[in-house]
């Protein structure tokens, strides 16, 4: 049982010291302020606005209730480890000088369970102690776009799509999907998304570039061999306070209605929004069954997200650090290649760090190349 006592010693000094860095008295702050919103009479006048408040207040309490139960959980296993063993030795022995009864293996077995799910608990958590740089805990978008490969290569895209989702739910973060745009013979051309939850910037950066698959293709009769790639660009999602201003002369809108996709939405029209930085030349487009005022302000938001980001990167350089380098989707810019014939393995080419379960990883299994590469970017290493 000492060694048991011994590995939550660890577990709460590592829990302490990264508690000290996630400005937790700050979030406590900001859920006492969002509470007060929430409890005004005139709070859901502004559905929107209520819904913004209320899923904000949502992932701050969750993220503060998660590190401040997990600290408290460990001490008190800690304090019944040490009481059960106390405990052992004031019972008394069926034998003649005995030193009282030693614990049951059921006893034993439930409180190494228990350290063990502490212990995973943290490890799937603690990666918050390499986000520390700019943006790192803002909300996410982030957009799919298929690339070299044709029908393949969407379909690789919408496998991407889903794998990215997977891993935000197994995060426990809320995703939309504020624009799909689908192909001729199925997959995803382009898909925009945006992710809600503590640090979701931050932990998504790992996957912004070109992703490789080599597979046999399910879409030719002879089901040759092929290579396909997708790109996911990352931006993140920007607080009203940080929104730049912008001139409404340096914007030019252009809207259009067009037609569905077919199938039984075949008539439905929607409004398409093309809004193009002037100076920049920046252009961001959104094509959804939205009103035209509702693709105008997801428009405006990513364009905003872009240009700050542009802003960063003049500044300080950091371009591969704040957006994730914008590369064609194409043979020799990949980040990490899937590999599922004439082998199984998903190499990330940064951190060189691999596995042999592509299935996994493609349900959202990505914790471990997120863990890899924030420690590469980090420079340092974090332990159990």
């Amino acid at each position: 049982m000492n060694e048991l006592i011994k590995r939550l010693k660890d577990l709460k000094s590592e829990i302490l010291n990264l508690k000290s860095h996630l400005s937790l008295p700050q979030k406590e702050q900001r859920i006492l302020e969002l509470e007060e919103k929430m409890q005004a009479k005139d709070f859901w006048a502004d559905n929107q606005h209520a819904q913004k408040v209320s899923r904000e207040h949502s992932q701050l309490k969750k993220f503060f209730d998660f590190w401040q139960n997990l600290e408290k959980n460990t001490s008190e296993l800690s304090e019944l480890i040490l009481s059960d063993v106390g405990a052992s030795f004031s019972r008394p022995s069926s034998e003649a000088g005995g030193q009282g009864q030693p614990l049951q293996d059921s006893d034993k077995n439930y409180f190494e369970q228990q350290v063990v799910n502490l212990e995973k608990q943290y490890k799937q958590n603690r990666f918050v102690a390499l986000l520390s740089r700019k943006y790192d805990d803002h909300n996410a978008i982030f957009s799919v776009h298929s690339g070299a490969g044709g029908v393949d290569a969407q379909d690789w895209a919408d496998m991407l799509l889903r794998m990215f989702l997977r891993y935000c739910d197994r995060k426990g973060f809320i995703t939309e999907v504020i624009e799909l745009s689908k192909g001729e013979q199925g997959g995803v051309k382009t898909a925009v998304v945006e992710v809600f939850g503590p640090y979701a910037y931050g932990l998504l950066k790992s996957e912004a570039g070109v992703h490789r698959l080599v597979r046999l293709s399910p879409f030719n009769p002879a089901h040759t061999r092929e290579t396909s790639f997708a790109l996911l660009e990352l931006l993140p999602l920007l607080e009203e306070q940080e929104e730049l201003k912008l001139d409404p002369k340096d914007l030019k809108i252009e809207a259009n209605t067009a037609s569905g996709h077919g199938g039984q939405s075949v008539n439905t029209t929607y409004s398409a929004i093309r809004i193009t930085h002037i100076p920049t030349g920046l252009k961001v487009s959104i094509q959804n069954e939205r009103s035209q005022h509702q693709n105008r302000e997801i428009a405006m938001k990513i364009l905003m997200a872009k240009l700050k980001t542009l802003e960063e990167q003049k500044l300080q350089a950091e371009k591969q650090e704040i957006r994730g380098e914008f590369k064609s989707a194409e043979w020799g810019n990949q980040i990490r290649s899937y590999v599922i014939h004439p082998y199984k393995l998903v190499k990330d080419h940064r951190t060189n760090f691999e596995s042999t379960d592509p299935d996994s990883v493609l349900n959202g299994e990505l914790d471990e190349f997120v863990e890899k590469f924030l420690e590469q970017a980090a420079g340092k290493q974090v332990s159990v």
